[in-house]
């Protein structure tokens, strides 16, 4: 029992300390709560699964290397200004995946319930 006790430090930590890991687990909330309304399919939800955990998760990689880089070191260094900005370009890359998914999921429906 005791592995599973870090891991739920871990998320407490990102719940406390990382606005935007929140703010991607709301957004979560809210993409399932459509999904549902809409009725997806099995593929579909597959789909918002993978698009939801890949953003999930960068964001928790991209936390990570913050907090490590900010233990290396207080001073500006251009590396670490390089590890921090491209651990945060894959936040972004797995967000623009996502919301592709999300679009080509949910806008033919939205457009169908409109019509």
């Amino acid at each position: 029992m005791k592995r599973f006790v870090y891991p739920l430090q871990g998320f407490m930590t990102l719940l406390k300390k990382d606005r935007n890991f929140v703010l991607h687990l709301l957004t979560a909330v809210l993409v399932i709560i459509a999904g549902s309304c809409f009725d997806l399919t099995k593929v579909e939800w597959l789909f918002i699964t993978i698009a939801i955990f890949s953003v999930l998760f960068m964001e928790v990689i991209n936390t990570s290397v913050e907090y490590v880089v900010d233990l290396v070191t207080d001073d500006y260094h251009e590396l670490a200004k390089h590890a921090k900005d491209t651990a945060s370009f894959a936040v972004v890359l797995a967000s623009m995946m996502s919301a592709i998914i999300g679009c080509v999921i949910f806008i033919p429906r939205i457009f169908a319930l409109l019509n």
